[in-house]
């Protein structure tokens, strides 16, 4: 097994590092969000997560406007007019310089550039609470299958410090980098977002062939695996459209679907975040489904 050492200099594109995680696999852990994704899911929950490099976050309900922020500027992108602090998001090149001098934290910079080893760092702080609950790291996104060597390394890592390994993948990549992740991870958490390969595309602009083939080769590999599925308003959560999905996972997959797929009802939380972006496009605003529509797709599922 390759050390802790030899790739702990390794570097990659971190967003978020969450502890006390208890629906991303096994037992308590600890989630590491990458950045990068192959999806424009209209729904994304984490749109600051897509794009390789950093995003700067702006809560403008949170500014006081008291102008720290203009004198650091590299790029003018803050300016004053008639007492009101103006943003341009065009001149921001996201270097954070911002961040550490406002004092309401109306500013976030989502992206950092980590190496292996300050990951770990932050993941053996958890190394008891591994021990006690069965649990371990999870590497989520964006999709770690958009940086597989530092993926590779950080499960590396952490099966070197003796921890339980988990990835939360799309699927939508060649099978060489499918399984190259799925090789070092205990646990793999994959999702399935719809079973029409045209509906697929409008949702997600990816397509979904390779995602159900990936599917069908990690379960032929005999790889412990769950599936989850997000319930979007008006995508994906008919009774036809989740009975299509249970009825690949029992009889594509041989899996049984009531223990084998959960449905994971529509959240809310990561909407306000498009505005926070600035985001240009389509912004999601939907309710979440309703006790009685939950229980029917369940019911569903459980009937295929």
């Amino acid at each position: 097994m390759t050390s802790f050492e030899e790739i702990s200099g390794l570097k990659g594109q971190v967003f978020n590092i969450q502890r006390y995680s208890t629906h991303d696999g096994p037992g308590i852990r600890t989630v590491v969000f990458l950045k990068g994704c192959p999806l424009r899911c209209f729904w994304c929950q984490n749109p600051e997560s897509q794009k390789m490099e950093p995003v700067l976050l702006y809560k403008r309900d949170r500014c006081t406007a008291c102008g720290r922020c203009i004198p650091v500027c590299p790029t003018k992108a803050n300016s004053m007019v008639d007492g009101v602090l103006k943003f341009d998001r065009s001149l921001c090149i996201a270097c954070g310089a911002c961040v550490p001098v406002c004092l309401p934290e109306a500013r976030v910079l989502q992206g950092a550039t980590m190496t292996v080893a300050q990951v770990m760092t932050q993941v053996n702080r958890d190394s008891n609470m591994f021990d006690n609950s069965g649990g371990g790291l999870t590497i989520s996104g964006g999709d770690c299958e958009m940086q597989p060597e530092f993926t590779v390394a950080l499960l590396r890592s952490a099966h070197y410090f003796g921890y339980n390994t988990c990835v939360e993948i799309t699927g939508a990549f060649p099978w060489k980098i499918v399984k190259m992740i799925a090789d070092h991870s205990d646990f793999i958490l994959f999702d399935l977002k719809h079973m029409d390969d045209a509906k697929h595309i409008a949702g997600t602009k990816v397509s979904n062939k390779l995602v159900l083939e990936n599917a069908k080769k990690l379960v032929e590999e005999g790889k412990k695996m769950y599936f989850r599925t997000p319930l979007i308003p008006g995508f994906n959560d008919s009774v036809e459209d989740v009975r299509a999905i249970a009825s690949f996972v029992k009889h594509e997959l041989g899996l049984d679907p009531t223990k084998s797929l959960e449905l994971l009802a529509y959240n809310t939380l990561g909407e306000e975040k498009y505005a926070r972006m600035d985001f240009e496009g389509e912004h999601p605003s939907f309710k979440r489904q309703s006790n009685e529509h939950l229980q029917e797709l369940h019911d569903c599922v459980a009937k295929v």
